[in-house]
């Protein structure tokens, strides 16, 4: 049975005929009767078969986009966060382990020191790991639990050449609990005595965990109603791979981390690297979620759906710091690729994510309203607190630093990158650059950005009557605009004296 054309088809399809692609900024949502108040619209949505979201929005696998903060809080706000490969593969996994055992009360292993090591030893490793924490269990050679060594310990040790034996807390002295102590008990124990850790012991010197007060007061006090989490209570997190044969260890060490969704980076998904690697990576990890991309025309979303993805990522060259189709000549205008792929996609279970060219909050509905299941942003994030780097403070204000995974110095200083445009081999000299480098302001937290642009998708969800994505999928509909639609649609003939959180002057 022939499918019946949504008003979407109808609008794509006058767009064909007239020899047409458009982008985001080209259409607009048509409006409609609507019961739907903006706060009654529901933002679940996939990102892969498996993996759900409580709002349609991904953080992109960038070096100054994300990495364990930024992942944090993306799923707190009930997004995911794709931390990047352009590190080495210990990191990479020791990132993805951050994300997935923020929210535990219970560390089931937790990072020890053994009673020989001195202090200078465990300070040195301490700053080479980029451990937040002064606190450590002691174990001796044998590997019994003898002590705990604190941030007071380290405070007043003034020689650094004496062993955590000699001035660790004695295990005789330090407060304990069974193996099977629930987290309420366990908190009630620490603020009886006085105490931040309690070490759980499965015998009398085996060391069987241990819980942290501040991991139990954060889930305690926290509202995770919200947040995106794992069947085991756990904050949802993607990491990306590259395709060369090594990054199939890689992918090892982050699926040994219980990273929920592997995403292989290339700026030509559709191309025999990624096939032949999405074929051995679907091989290896049957369980695990595996995006592939990038790609903008719907026979390559086909390909990628063939040989396993679980979810397409649409778009080559939209992104805000990507120069892709200015040195190259190629890629569809992006509402265009996700159309077009989304029908490619129909049927078949498999997600889109439109993945760049989301500038101001009112492109999301309308990425959606094309098919897409949800957005990857970088420019959007890119500046936020939670990005890897420092401020920089120019001429009074401050700033942060984006550049394309394509850009000069990120092909220069990234493996990972010139392996993403196919360039690995090529001399540093005669590399070519396929991004820009640059800075943006800063913008505070990212919850702050969130609560914008997810607005913005309510109230557009709003205006269409739509209560579901599901809806937005069907009942979508655009009008074309023109230049001066554009124009007219912007602020003007005004000088802004204040300029609101979710608009850019220009943009």
């Amino acid at each position: 049975m022939k499918r019946k054309l949504l008003p979407v088809d109808r609008f794509f399809r006058i767009q064909e005929r007239n020899g047409r692609s458009v982008t985001y900024g080209d259409i607009r949502l048509k409006t409609g009767y609507s019961a739907v108040a903006p706060a009654a619209a529901q933002l679940d949505s996939r990102f892969t078969r498996h993996v759900s979201l409580k709002i349609p929005i991904a953080s992109a696998a960038m070096d100054d986009v994300t990495e364990a903060p930024m992942a944090i809080a993306m799923a707190k706000s009930g997004g995911i966060g794709v931390i990047h490969c352009s590190m080495p593969v210990s990191r990479q996994a020791q990132e993805v382990a951050r994300v997935k055992f923020h929210l535990q009360p219970r560390i089931a292993n937790p990072i020890t020191v053994r009673d020989a090591d001195t202090v200078g030893e465990i300070l040195a490793k301490r700053k080479r790991k980029r451990w937040k924490f002064h606190s450590f269990l002691v174990l001796d050679e044998s590997g019994n639990f003898v002590g705990l060594l604190t941030r007071k310990n380290f405070k007043l040790c003034m020689n650094p050449n004496l062993t955590a034996r000699d001035i660790m807390l004695p295990v005789a002295h330090v407060i304990t609990a069974p193996e099977k102590t629930s987290m309420e008990r366990a908190l009630a124990l620490m603020q009886q005595h006085g105490v931040d850790l309690l070490p759980l012991m499965r015998r009398k010197t085996t060391l069987a965990g241990m819980y942290a007060a501040e991991d139990i007061k954060r889930i305690m006090t926290g509202s995770q109603a919200q947040f995106n989490l794992d069947s085991d209570g756990r904050l949802r997190v993607a990491a990306a791979v590259n395709t060369d044969e090594s990054d199939l260890d890689r992918a090892e060490a982050l699926v040994q981390q219980h990273v929920d969704v592997l995403v292989i980076e290339k700026a030509h998904g559709d191309s025999y690297p990624e096939h032949v690697f999405l074929k051995m990576l679907r091989r290896r990890h049957t369980s695990i979620d595996i995006v592939a991309g990038n790609i903008s025309e719907p026979d390559s979303c086909r390909r990628l759906i063939r040989e396993g993805a679980d979810a397409v990522k649409v778009g080559q060259g939209p992104g805000s710091i990507c120069s892709t189709r200015v040195v190259s000549g190629i890629g569809a205008p992006q509402a265009t690729a996700v159309y077009n792929c989304s029908r490619a996609a129909q049927g078949s279970g498999v997600p889109i994510i439109a993945d760049g060219g989301i500038v101001n909050p009112g492109d999301i509905p309308v990425a959606l309203g094309c098919g897409a299941d949800s957005v990857m942003v970088g420019g959007v994030l890119a500046g936020t607190k939670e990005t890897p780097g420092d401020i920089i403070k120019r001429n009074g204000q401050q700033f942060k630093r984006y550049r394309g995974m394509g850009s000069l110095s990120a092909m220069r200083d990234r493996k990972a990158s010139r392996r993403r445009y196919q360039q690995d081999h090529t001399p540093i000299s005669q590399l070519v650059p396929e991004g820009v480098e640059s800075i943006v302001p800063y913008k505070g937290r990212v919850k702050r950005v969130l609560v914008q642009f997810m607005g913005g998708l309510r109230s557009g969800m709003s205006y269409c009557g739509t209560r579901t994505i599901a809806d937005l999928h069907r009942k979508a509909d655009f009008h074309f605009n023109t230049p001066s639609g554009v124009r007219e649609g912007h602020p003007h003939d005004v000088l802004i004296t204040e300029i609101p959180p979710n608009y850019q002057v220009g943009r």
